[in-house]
């Protein structure tokens, strides 16, 4: 074949790609990771808490009078180092009683470093420039998994005179970076596992039979069924080279087309509206106007002809009265299976708020027009 017919073939095949790729619709392209739809059980952070205690605070302390358990703390630390104080009054203020809450990432090993978040129980004013002294903390068991002791970083602040006083973000409540060392490691051995669970983050019946069955188009075999909406039961193949982290790294990284239910998300707090691609309706009018009267005094004051020995001076009422009944909206019919797109438009040709809205779409769905559920929060 010649140069020249090689060169115009492979220039008319790019050209009838791209012309493809413009043509096909874009929702063929909105894949997400399977690792991004589930969770592996067993693959999860543990909570812990402990209780301690904070020191060096300059002055903004518990009020010991005011927290009797900051003081029993206390004394009970100082009699581990040798100090007897029982039956002594405390007076100082540069102690505070904190919780301290941590998340125990998957798979932690002993040594490794985990941060921590301080929160005083007391009355302390500000933890700022405080230091935590050795805290254990425990998980839902009741076993010590980590060590936690620092200074601790507050981002808020707060100052006061004898007029006023300023309090910026919470000053009561800090992070230390790094704060814990673990010194327990969960039970959970993923190596060991011949039957592993996916759980979705959002269940689905759709979702879930398009995973379990990319994954049977990459193994070939049946190896992860769906059980229910939320759940995929993946079975280690005893022949697979990888072994069980492999696997999951291998399933992990297919690409599914993840569906979702049509509904409708209303926080009426902020009037933040959220509506999902696949949320219809069917054929419904619409019509929304709302009276607003507006009532304006502009008192005038009448004054006799200067120099005049009779009449007296007058505040004389005036009063203008607007009235608008939003005569201008009109009725839209929106026709039936209008999309999202065509029920935003349609909405917004009536000069409709995000307020105005929500009550439409409330009446809507109980007219039984709206094939979606709604979902009021805040």
């Amino acid at each position: 074949m010649p140069q020249i017919d090689r060169i115009f073939l492979r220039r008319t095949l790019a050209a009838f790609v791209a012309m493809l790729m413009v043509l096909m619709p874009v929702e063929a392209f909105a894949f997400s990771r399977v690792k991004d739809l589930v969770d592996v059980e067993g693959i999860r952070d543990n909570m812990l808490v402990g209780y301690g205690l904070v020191v060096g605070l300059n002055g903004s302390g518990d009020s010991l009078r005011n927290a009797p358990f900051t003081q029993q703390s206390l004394q009970a630390m100082l009699e581990r180092l040798g100090v007897n104080t029982r039956g002594e009054t405390m007076q100082t203020k540069n102690v505070a009683a904190v919780m301290v809450t941590a998340n125990l990432p998957a798979f932690s090993s002993q040594g490794t470093r985990i941060d921590v978040s301080v929160s005083a129980m007391g009355d302390a004013k500000s933890l700022q420039g405080g230091t935590l002294v050795v805290t254990p903390l425990f998980g839902a068991d009741g076993n010590t998994y980590a060590l936690a002791q620092g200074p601790i970083t507050v981002g808020g602040f707060s100052a006061s005179g004898k007029a006023s006083s300023v309090t910026r973000n919470v000053p009561t409540a800090g992070r230390i970076a790094n704060g814990a060392i673990v010194e327990r490691q969960t039970r959970f051995r993923l190596s060991s596992e011949h039957t592993l669970k996916l759980s979705l983050h959002n269940p689905d019946l759709t979702t879930a039979m398009r995973i379990a069955e990319a994954i049977y188009s990459y193994f070939g075999t049946n190896v992860a069924p769906a059980s229910d909406p939320a759940n995929v039961q993946l079975t280690v193949p005893a022949s697979y080279p990888k072994g069980v982290v492999g696997l999951l790294a291998d399933v992990e990284q297919l690409k599914v087309n993840p569906d979702e239910a049509a509904k409708v998300i209303i926080d009426e707090q902020s009037g933040v509206i959220v509506m999902g691609k696949d949320v219809r309706i069917s054929t419904v009018a619409i019509a929304q106007g709302n009276l607003t009267i507006r009532v304006t005094e502009t008192p005038q004051v009448s004054q006799p002809a200067p120099f005049s020995k009779t009449g007296t001076t007058k505040v004389v009422p005036r009063t203008q009265i607007q009235i608008d009944d939003s005569h201008g909206n009109k009725m839209a019919v929106l026709s039936q299976g209008v999309s999202l797109q065509n029920l935003v438009d349609g909405l917004n040709a009536l000069g409709v708020g995000p307020r105005d809205i929500i009550s439409i779409l409330q009446a809507i769905k109980a007219a039984g027009a709206l094939q979606a559920d709604i979902e009021v929060i805040g």
